[in-house]
């Protein structure tokens, strides 16, 4: 099973609110989520992104794979994104 962080809307129509949440990559955006690791809020100020590193960190080792933009936002709080060491 692959793995995949993404982001999983709410919120209402023009105030949007993401929850990050770990999901089977075959599943459906509104289907049964894993995880929940944090949470974007694009129209706030302040308190715009909230993430577990912690979770983050243990995951990716996992082999989950970010979106394109979870990676923007993992970059953004200066999370590293570590790859799961090759089994060689």
């Amino acid at each position: 099973m692959s793995v995949s962080m993404r982001l999983k809307r709410f919120g209402s129509k023009m105030r949007p609110f993401y929850r990050v949440v770990i999901q089977d990559s075959h599943s459906a955006n509104v289907g049964k989520t894993i995880d929940e690791i944090g949470f974007y809020r694009p129209i706030d100020a302040e308190n715009q992104i909230q993430l577990d590193k912690e979770k983050v960190q243990a995951w990716l080792l996992k082999g989950a794979q970010p979106s394109p933009t979870v990676k923007g936002l993992l970059n953004k709080q200066g999370i590293a994104i570590v790859r799961k060491p090759s089994q060689e």
